[in-house]
């Protein structure tokens, strides 16, 4: 499935003309503005509630006038705290700040998991059964069958309160602030950014992550782990694992400034 065209928004927030790039050190936040970005968080809502203390609390942050947090997606699966995590981001009430939940391809793959479960079973074997023990669903991956998947699809869904229902089909594809582009897993580096579809938004990795040449805007991104957050002239990768690694990455970006909180 195909997003939306965005190129009627995307030139406005741009205001760049056709073919114009821009490398990570020209890249800048509007005036006034700031931003923090939260890689994948995989069901570790104590990390979650450690970063979000750590950013309100930085004195620095309520001299912009405008301040966002935008998480990347994948709050879901191999943690075992998913519903608490979701949970924590319906909460979430934080009036000084702009929040916005991007789409991961995790969340995309529940979603495929509670609207056609035979179809959607694969989710299963990347994380999704310690999202549906977290919501109170007993399973056991190694014994399942068809009849078991369709029933504890339906399980999942009488056990999922409806403001979690909500954020998870409610959730963005993109977010465009500045000089940066946020998404989840990257983009199609042969589309431009108005162009891009929801699949390559989601899913995305090596065609991506290869790429050099620069874009309309730096990417910043999760879904690809590694080690520590890479800084390269076209994007920035922030999902460092946190799942096993304890360390769930979040990016600062001001002025021209790009910092690892």
């Amino acid at each position: 499935m195909e997003l939306p065209r965005i190129s009627t928004v995307m030139s406005k927030l741009t205001q760049k003309v056709q073919g114009e790039t821009v490398a990570l050190a020209d890249a800048r936040m509007p005036a006034g503005e700031i931003a923090f970005a939260i890689g994948d968080i995989h069901g570790r809502n104590d990390l979650l509630l450690s970063v979000i203390e750590r950013i309100t609390k930085q004195d620095y942050v309520y001299e912009y006038q405008k301040r966002h947090i935008v998480l990347l997606g994948d709050y879901v699966d191999r943690g075992n705290m998913s519903k608490e995590v979701v949970q924590t981001l319906v909460d979430l009430d934080l009036p000084d700040f702009n929040i916005v939940t991007l789409d991961g391809n995790h969340e995309a793959s529940m979603r495929g998991f509670l609207d056609e479960p035979l179809k959607g079973k694969r989710w299963l074997h990347f994380g999704g059964d310690a999202t549906l023990r977290s919501y109170g669903v007993d399973f056991q991956l190694d014994t399942v069958t068809e009849v078991d998947i369709a029933a504890k699809s339906a399980e999942l869904a009488a056990a999922l309160p409806a403001n979690h229902k909500e954020f998870l089909y409610g959730l963005k594809g993109y977010y465009s602030l500045g000089d940066f582009f946020f998404t989840h897993a990257g983009v199609n580096p042969k589309r431009s950014l108005a162009d891009q579809t929801e699949r390559d938004l989601l899913w995305i990795r090596s065609e991506f992550l290869t790429h050099d040449r620069l874009y309309e805007k730096v990417i910043v991104h999760g879904h690809s782990i590694s080690a520590q957050p890479e800084f390269k002239d076209n994007r920035i990768g922030i999902d460092t694992g946190a799942f096993y690694s304890n360390d769930l990455t979040c990016l600062a970006l001001y002025g021209r400034s790009k910092n690892i909180l």
